[in-house]
């Protein structure tokens, strides 16, 4: 990790925590202006596209603004896919919904040039941020769960996540929706209102001990995990609580604050790889929250592959003391 001569990581976890709030407010907007009834019945994911390139333009400016000392980014997004005459509507979306957030001021090229920052090719021992601008596709267009997550990955290993989810419930009371997690290795995790002002809580995973009386968080989208071996799994822990479901990282979230206690993405096939961006920022705040997260082999997420976790497959993310009775499970269940 870098030494804090190198890196402030507070100072970063800050800075990622506004570049979330920022993107946060910019999908919002263009959810509120191009989402419609209609958008789910003609499978028309337009809406998603924009919400993507405006997200990453704006996190991107916001962490420069903010004088981020870390500068590459790996993002979802490439602006040459809008840069085309066939591409002039939706560019001129995405421009109008960035400067939203960013101001009026921002050139058409610039906003081009924020999304373009996403583009680092990550080597192993580097140091750059990784983001998934919208992460849940699906749920962002039914008006479900999402989330723009954000990590800082040094040399193979996640050390400052933020994770924004704009529809989970804020949970301290209220019928607020909206929720920023964020983490920096070593400093805990913490939870705050996405759209108003609140105060930061520490947040921890739940204190279940008896993995059958665990509660499991999974995907909406069968295609990202394999659900049948979800079933086989929890009747092998002997779990009878309803699972959560729920699309996006939001997972994490909910692991990380208690909701459930139990995380599973099994592969759906034998050469899948997960994409960095997918985990980096869950990941660290469910273990600063005192969770567990490891492949399905019980080996550590190891983010020195380059956009992929190509040494891991799948994931298990628990609370920590049913990890191990979770992978015994899923061993078994997987043979």
């Amino acid at each position: 990790m870098p030494s804090d001569h190198s890196l402030d990581l507070q100072a970063e976890l800050t800075r990622a925590r506004a570049a979330v709030r920022a993107a946060a407010l910019v999908t919002r907007a263009v959810q509120a202006d191009l989402v419609h009834a209609s958008t789910l019945e003609k499978s028309d994911k337009s809406p998603v596209t924009v919400a993507d390139f405006a997200s990453q333009a704006v996190v991107a400016a916001t962490l420069s603004r903010l004088g981020s000392a870390v500068t590459a980014m790996v993002g979802e997004e490439d602006a040459a896919d809008l840069r085309g005459d066939e591409a002039s509507v939706r560019r001129s979306q995405v421009v109008a919904h960035a400067r939203g957030v960013l101001g009026a001021e921002l050139s058409e090229d610039e906003v081009l040039g924020f999304i373009d920052v996403g583009g680092h090719a990550p080597r192993p021992g580097g140091t750059y941020w990784t983001l998934d601008p919208i992460d849940g596709t699906k749920g962002f267009l039914r008006s479900e769960q999402y989330a723009i997550a954000l990590a800082l990955i040094h040399d193979g290993q996640v050390i400052v996540g933020a994770l924004g989810c704009p529809r989970l419930p804020v949970g301290d009371g209220s019928d607020d929706e909206g929720v920023l997690m964020s983490a920096v290795r070593g400093g805990g995790a913490s939870a705050e209102p996405l759209f108003r002002t609140g105060e930061l809580r520490v947040i921890r995973v739940s204190d279940v001990q008896d993995p059958a009386k665990a509660r499991f968080c999974e995907s909406v989208e069968s295609g990202h995990s394999d659900q049948d071996q979800s079933v086989q799994i929890a009747t092998a822990l002997g779990i009878t609580t309803p699972g959560l479901r729920m699309d996006s990282q939001a997972k994490y979230a909910g692991l990380a604050r208690g909701d459930a206690s139990i995380y599973l993405r099994l592969p759906t096939r034998k050469d899948y790889q997960e994409k960095i961006w997918d985990h980096a920022a869950g990941l660290i705040v469910v273990e600063e929250a005192g969770g567990r997260v490891t492949d399905v082999r019980g080996a550590d997420l190891d983010f020195s592959h380059g956009k992929t976790l190509a040494g891991n497959s799948g994931v298990i993310a628990t609370n920590g003391p049913i990890h191990a009775a979770v992978l015994a499970a899923v061993t078994k269940v997987l043979g």
